[in-house]
């Protein structure tokens, strides 16, 4: 793999763990990094988010396990430069995906017929925050204080929000962190909204991201490009 491809993959890796982290903290987690190897958090984190998040490759596979807490049900790993065993330490493959890349300045995508009519705004304030974590649950009100917590919305961190006739349809995160922006938590007809958000905000930065499947194929329909594979670890004991 060449250096520029290398340096996007851990570019991705850091700011994925900065999202975590950012969401973990929210709900009152500490977690660390182990110098510039690896993230994760010796207590459970929130659903969806992983314990630990590799940063570099070659991150020896007891270094892992021994900083998370494979006590409590569904502790995972990603393990962003898919080159982790952890088979032998009691975890099974979740799922694979893989990396995706935009860069700056790239042209925006024209926005599909369905998504041609929305309108994109910043979400603020936590009465909205709770109406996208509902619709991004898919239309379920959202219990107690939901995933995605108030103090969540800051600088770095958008929730974007796509509305037909002022109702959350689509939506996305963006957040920056290791010089890039990434999107996560995308759902709706998302992508061409989504991207012309973050050019407003962020016109000097890349892309980045992670799919897979039919995702992945909607995402390089918009411009960006697999620059490498990832894999989630579940703990199965």
């Amino acid at each position: 793999m060449d250096e520029t491809r290398m340096a996007l993959l851990r570019r991705a890796a850091v700011n994925n763990a900065a999202w975590c982290e950012a969401v973990c903290r929210a709900h009152g987690l500490a977690p660390r990094y182990d110098g510039e190897q690896l993230w994760f958090s010796a207590r459970r984190t929130p659903p969806m988010y992983p314990d630990a998040v590799t940063l570099e490759p070659a991150v020896p596979a007891r270094s892992v396990v021994r900083g998370v807490d494979t006590d409590s049900p569904g502790c995972s790993v990603k393990d962003s430069f898919a080159d982790l065993d952890l088979a032998g330490a009691g975890f099974e493959v979740l799922f694979e995906a893989q990396w995706i890349h935009r860069p700056a300045g790239a042209p925006l995508p024209e926005a599909e017929a369905e998504a041609a009519g929305l309108e994109w705004s910043e979400v603020s304030g936590a009465e909205e925050l709770a109406a996208w974590e509902a619709a991004f649950d898919g239309g379920e009100s959202t219990e107690g204080d939901g995933l995605f917590r108030p103090a969540l919305l800051g600088e770095g961190i958008v929730f974007l929000a796509g509305r037909d006739g002022g109702r959350i349809v689509a939506g996305a995160v963006a957040s920056t962190g290791g010089g890039v922006v990434g999107v996560s938590n995308l759902f709706g007809a998302a992508w061409e909204g989504v991207l012309g958000a973050v050019s407003a905000r962020w016109p000097e930065l890349d892309v980045v991201g992670y799919e897979h499947g039919e995702d992945l194929e909607a995402a390089v329909r918009c411009g960006f490009a697999p620059i490498g594979p990832l894999r989630v670890w579940l703990f199965a004991q």
